[in-house]
């Protein structure tokens, strides 16, 4: 098993392990000999977030790259799946990201890409994961004091500005107000170019990053605050971005939010009008609402699920052959368009999409009709099989009789945090909240921190 990789690449807290300088730089070494292994002279390309750590911590990584035989460049500060795009269309042998997505500000993570513009596989991983630890267990690995930054190829970031822009050639947003909530990350560092190149009066939100800023109170964890400006400013819809911009959620023009859910059901009715939804099939994950899997049956459209994270639903887009997948939380695959989640491209797709039906974004999810739905997050101190929890395994089994098929439990651990997530849907608002509570509590009582 992986002990450094999780679902997203290496996460923790910047300046202590696993992201303190003897481990990044043993990073940087390890990724670059398994590189060499398959390409002579290695070339890698670093994008960042916002975050204040990212800077140092690229350049500590690019001197381990650089010692392990690699050459280095840095895109500066751009989205995740900019890094996976550019490694793709530029010929790098591999594109790493220094972000924690949608965590605080303190934390921050190493993302890693194949030149094919995928996460690497598990397998490659652990072999990487190896020699990191052998490197720690026998010496401290040398480096500088003050590693030098890689050097800045702006023309990266343009490249791939213009490469969004090319997936909605047809979109004009004239006569329109859209809201965008850049949640003070890599969005920021993109969108007021992308977007003015469409029209229309564009609104930026938490567009102006300090190093500390980014997620707080605003962004795609909190798309109440992007809904509410719609709202109050009269504006026609409004988009949230995270921190490192793989993800969208979205706010129609009464203030209401959008999510992935709804997101998926647009471009699955769009794609299939066109001919254009191989399969006729969409992969969600576990935790989607039952009533998209219902909306997507309504048009003969088969919903498959996956596990909890882009990974895994990638892993099942390409096993159907499906071009459309994604999560709840607003991370959206278009596998005929990228080979990872990408927010500024959704939101893109999704506004043309709504100026093209001559509709709104309400009226295009009219009839989603949603099971009440709520995520309980219980903090835990390890990450036990749930199985091995009798005690919880009870509560579960009780409020699966009790929904009897007009609901659905799932419970499982986050891939990037100490917590274990319950999730319960339900017809019934108070039988929803009361087993979810219970479930809640039981884990609490066995695992709590």
């Amino acid at each position: 098993m992986r002990k450094l990789f999780g679902t997203d690449g290496i996460r923790g807290v910047a300046g202590t392990y696993p992201l303190d300088d003897a481990t990044v730089y043993a990073i940087g070494l390890a990724l670059a000999h398994s590189l060499a292994r398959q390409t002579p002279q290695p070339s890698v390309v670093l994008g960042m977030d916002t975050r204040e750590s990212s800077s140092a911590l690229a350049a500590t990584l690019a001197q381990g790259l650089r010692d392990g035989g690699a050459s280095v460049v840095s895109a500066g500060v751009l989205p995740t799946p900019g890094v996976a795009f550019i490694a793709r269309m530029r010929g790098f042998a591999a594109g790493v990201v220094l972000s924690a997505s949608h965590n605080p500000w303190q934390d921050n993570g190493i993302k890693v890409f194949g030149g094919n513009g995928y996460k690497l596989p598990d397998a490659v991983e652990l072999g990487i994961e190896q020699e990191i630890f052998e490197k720690l267990a026998t010496a401290r690995p040398e480096r500088s004091n003050q590693p030098p930054a890689p050097e800045t190829d702006s023309s990266l970031r343009r490249a791939y500005i213009d490469f969004l822009a090319g997936q909605a050639p047809g979109l004009q947003l004239d006569g329109r107000t859209l809201v965008l909530d850049c949640a003070n990350g890599a969005a920021s560092a993109i969108a007021p170019e992308l977007f003015a190149r469409f029209g229309g009066r564009v609104i930026l939100t938490h567009a102006e990053p300090d190093g500390r800023n980014i997620n707080e109170h605003c962004g795609a964890l909190h798309p109440e605050v992007v809904a509410r400006e719609v709202a109050e400013r009269g504006a026609d819809a409004g988009v949230t971005f995270d921190g490192d911009a793989d993800r969208s959620l979205f706010a129609d023009e009464h203030g209401k939010v959008v999510n992935g859910d709804a997101v998926l059901l647009i471009a699955a009715r769009d794609l299939l009008a066109r001919g254009l939804l191989r399969q006729n099939t969409v992969v969600a994950t576990s935790m989607s609402n039952m009533g998209l899997e219902a909306a997507l049956r309504r048009d003969g459209i088969t919903m498959l699920r996956a596990a909890v994270g882009d990974k895994y639903v990638l892993e099942e887009m390409q096993r159907t052959g499906a071009v459309l997948g994604g999560e709840q939380s607003g991370h959206i695959l278009f596998l005929d368009r990228n080979t990872t989640g990408d927010g500024l491209l959704t939101a893109l797709v999704v506004l043309d999409m709504v100026t093209r039906s001559g509709k709104t974004l309400s009226q295009l999810t009219s009839d989603l009709k949603v099971f009440p739905q709520t995520i309980l997050n219980v903090k835990v101190r390890e990450k036990r099989p749930i199985e091995e929890l009798p005690n919880v395994v009870s509560v579960i089994k009780d409020a699966e009789m009790d929904l009897d098929g007009n609901g659905r439990v799932v419970i499982r651990y986050s891939g990037t945090e100490a917590l274990a997530r319950v999730m319960i849907e339900a017809e019934s608002e108070e039988a929803m909240r009361r087993h979810a509570h219970r479930i809640a509590d039981a884990i609490r009582a066995e695992l709590g921190a």
